[in-house]
Order: C-alpha cells, then structure tokens, then sequence
C-alpha cells in the first residue's frame, strides 16, 4: 500500500500588485524570486520538494505575468513590491530568500535595504559579484561578448515589442533551452531595458554583494561562461554558515536537478535555521 504525501496548506493572496502564492507549513517562510523569461511556475518542482516541511510563498514579477503592463520597474519599485510580499507572507519575522537569475539581483539589493526582514539566502546560478571586473575577466571577451549580445537582444525586443519583440523573446528563449519558451514574451525584457538603456532610471553599478546573514549558493558548470568569480565563491565558502554546492546542470538547475538541489536546501536550512535565529 502506497502513503501519500503529506498534506500542505494552500492559498493566495494579493500583495504589492501581484499575486502571492502560498504552500505548505512550518514555521519559516520561503520567499522565491524567478528571473527571466520565467514566471512563478518555475519553481513548482522545487516548492513540491519543500512544502511538506517549509511554508514556501512565490509570485510572478511585475511585467512577467499574461496582461502585466509591459512598462519598466526602477529599482526602487521592485524592492518596493519584494518587501510588501514578505511583509504579507511573513508579518513581523524575516524570510528566507530563494533567487534565480534576475531574482537574484533584485533578492540581493532588497537584502541590502532590509537586512532585517532577511533571515538567510539560497541563490542560483547569479553570484553577487556578477558582471565585476573579476568576473568579466574569468569570462574572457567570448562570454563577455556573447552576454551583452543576448542582454542587449531582449533589451531591444522589449523597445519593440508587440509580435516581433515576442518573437525574438521566444527564440532567445529557445536557444537558452528555457523551462518553458513559449512563455517568454517581449515585456519580460525590461530588466534588460533597465541596465542597459537605462530606462526607469537604470540600475547603477551595484557593488559586490556580501550577505551578512548565512547563504547557500548553487550554480551549474554546464554554461558557457558563469555569473561568479572564483574569488567570490571562496569568499562564500570561508565563512562556516555558509555553502557552495556546484552542481552538473545548466542555469535552471531547480528545474532539472530539484530532487538534489531540494535535498541539500533541506539539509542546510535545517542546520541553518537552528542556530542562526537572527536576519542580516
């Protein structure tokens, strides 16, 4: 006779003009911040994994979802909506934040803001020194070339928009052998708009991220080129709270390596959030 699974605790709620997805039990929450072209869906693998024991909240950023208002974010906003969806989903205790490509860079500046309100990272596959000049010299000028050609590409599909930016999106999203290409669309490039046309008022150049609170960082060797120095990963690994798990994947590495990436999370978080009840 099979078991079945544990049952968890499912709902939703609005926060920060976006829907707020909300699975499992315990007593710490698991916020999750996808990059691009995905959207919340990214991460169900990972949250089946988890939710038995960790109550896991995920929403889709503003311009990612069917109907979003293709416009740019500035930072500011981003930041703004990231700390509304920690505030409903964890009133008055700090979050575990989980982040992915883009999610990271946005995971991390909102880290720096609101060092309280986090109490440890999981990153994937985007260091916190990403595009440094350690990191731009490890790539070569090959990776160096062939990231600001793809940036720059879904950059100038959001500018165009409409079927030919969706079009260019989907094939970019092809080629980067995406979870779920046909989802990408043109509106999705605003990040990209943001850094490099400088559109809501540009990124800046963001200094090399350090968190102060403990950090699990994964990232996948199968890629032409990685989003982290050497010299940062060993930065990471210095510091006993922390981990650096590399993994023989791709840049979606939750999304075909969730059984063991689910099981080192598992590991570390409980090792983690027993001894280290404070945020950054």
């Amino acid at each position: 006779m099979t078991t079945a699974p544990p049952a968890v605790d499912v709902s939703t709620l609005q926060a920060g003009g976006v829907t707020v997805h909300l699975e499992g039990r315990g007593e710490d929450t698991l916020v999750f911040v996808h990059g691009w072209p995905d959207r919340h869906s990214v991460w169900d693998g990972l949250v089946a994994a988890l939710a038995p024991r960790r109550r896991c909240a995920r929403f889709t950023l503003p311009g990612f979802a069917p109907g979003d208002d293709p416009r740019a974010r500035s930072l500011d906003e981003v930041v703004a909506t990231l700390q509304a969806v920690c505030d409903a989903a964890s009133p008055g205790r700090p979050v575990v934040l989980v982040l992915h490509d883009w999610g990271c860079f946005f995971g991390y500046r909102f880290a720096e803001r609101h060092p309280d309100r986090v109490r440890a990272i999981v990153a994937l596959d985007i260091g916190g020194d990403a595009g440094s000049k350690a990191n731009r010299a490890e790539m070569g000028w090959r990776g160096q070339l062939g990231a600001l050609a793809y940036q720059l590409t879904l950059a100038t599909a959001w500018r165009v928009g409409g079927a030919p930016g969706d079009a260019v999106a989907r094939s970019a999203a092809r080629l980067f052998h995406a979870p779920d290409p046909e989802h990408a669309t043109a509106a999705m490039g605003w990040p990209y708009a943001v850094q490099w046309f400088g559109a809501a008022g540009g990124f800046g150049r963001p200094r090399v991220f350090v968190p102060e609170c403990p950090m699990f960082y994964a990232w996948g060797r199968r890629k032409p080129f990685a989003f982290q120095s050497r010299r940062w990963l060993e930065r990471i690994a210095r510091e006993p709270a922390n981990r650096v798990l590399e993994l023989d994947a791709g840049h979606w590495l939750m999304r075909r390596h969730e059984n063991e990436l689910g099981a080192a999370m598992e590991a570390w978080l409980d090792t983690r959030l027993t001894r280290s009840p404070a945020p950054c």
